[in-house]
């Protein structure tokens, strides 16, 4: 466990893997965190900014602590481009916590209509504002983040088992079907990811779920993500093969992919655990842009990437940039904390790096 110690003494991995847990968390409780229906709108509420939390009752100017008042959105300035906001003083509705919301059927882990925070009242709390179609921002962001975060994952749980085997294979067996495989390999690692993405997901069929087109970007994904890996294991696999204990079960009559998946993989169980980490933000990314785009997860299904697409419109760049500032920071800090994490493993895992 000399490793974990490593680990634990560096705070830019630390750092790493307490943001990762939380956005994890968050994501697999998404329904008690959000506090509204993602695909539900407000009446008369489209491109409302991040409701204002007041103190005191501010018709009587007591204290009542935190609350929030109904708000909708009134006439445009044509002038400005600005919407004025209607304010009713008339009904505050205090905030608190685990209160009762929206119903959720699917993947509650939290029994009921529970929600980590809200209002008692009638008046929404929308803490990142909401969107063109009068949905909360914040609800969005958090229902998103199952898409955006899990697609990394389930991304390597196929690229990383099928680059292991082939790498496995052809630097065990060498010879013609290491001559053939490598060079599948090297052409797939020439063509550029991001251009093969966009051609096969341009001709992705009309009509299918965003379900659907998930496990479609996974897979493509998946299948140009993983000849990088398989290359890097073939050429481990080249030096394992001859250590003793290969050639001792050798002796002993294993079958080679017995040989090959008890003890050769294991041996590059190291660097898989570091390149795996790295990887993920590559499935981030890939989705995010093919959402951005148009070629990923359809509205009015949630991903960081298609409420990024907003960011297209010059105008809700500058008049609601709270569409657009939210999913882009969360993406990049996902990122970062998935490059640190995998850095902070390199560092504690690898006995050849120089720590710092």
């Amino acid at each position: 466990m000399n490793w974990w110690k490593k680990l634990k003494k560096n705070p830019l991995a630390r750092l790493g893997a307490i943001l990762l847990l939380v956005f994890y968390l968050t994501a697999i409780a998404a329904e008690f965190v959000a506090p509204y229906d993602a695909y539900i709108s407000q009446p008369s509420g489209a491109l409302l900014p991040p409701t204002q939390i007041y103190w005191r009752n501010q018709t009587t100017g007591d204290f009542i602590g935190p609350h929030v008042y109904p708000t909708t959105q009134g006439a445009i300035d044509l002038e400005t481009g600005d919407r004025e906001l209607l304010v009713d003083f008339e009904q505050p509705s205090r905030l608190g916590l685990f209160v009762r919301g929206p119903a959720y059927k699917l993947f509650g882990l939290i029994p009921g209509d529970i929600h980590l925070f809200g209002t008692t009242g009638t008046a929404p709390l929308n803490l990142l504002g909401t969107d063109d179609q009068a949905r909360d921002q914040f609800s969005r962001l958090v229902m998103g983040a199952r898409i955006s975060l899990f697609i990394g994952l389930v991304g390597i749980s196929i690229s990383f088992p099928l680059g292991l085997m082939v790498g496995g294979i052809s630097g065990y067996f060498g010879g013609a079907l290491d001559s053939v495989l490598m060079r599948l390999v090297e052409v797939l690692m020439t063509i550029p990811s991001i251009y093969l993405l966009v051609t096969l997901t341009l001709i992705l069929p009309a009509g299918i779920s965003s379900a659907q087109r998930f496990i479609l970007i996974v897979v493509i994904t998946s299948f140009v993500s993983w000849s990088g890996l398989a290359r890097v294991i073939r050429g481990q696999v080249l030096s394992i093969k001859e250590r003793e204990f290969v050639q001792s079960a050798k002796a002993m009559g294993a079958k080679p992919l017995y040989i090959i998946v008890r003890h050769v993989i294991p041996q590059t169980a190291t660097y898989t655990i570091i390149a795996a980490t790295l990887s993920i933000p590559g499935f981030i990314v890939a989705e995010s842009v093919l959402s951005l785009i148009g070629l990923g997860i359809q509205q009015p299904d949630p991903s960081w990437g298609n409420m990024l697409s907003l960011s297209t419109n010059a105008s809700i760049l500058v008049l609601q940039p709270w569409l657009v500032w939210p999913p882009a920071l969360l993406i990049i800090l996902t990122v970062l904390a998935f490059n640190l994490l995998g850095d902070g493993l390199r560092d504690a895992l690898d006995p050849r790096s120089v720590q710092r």
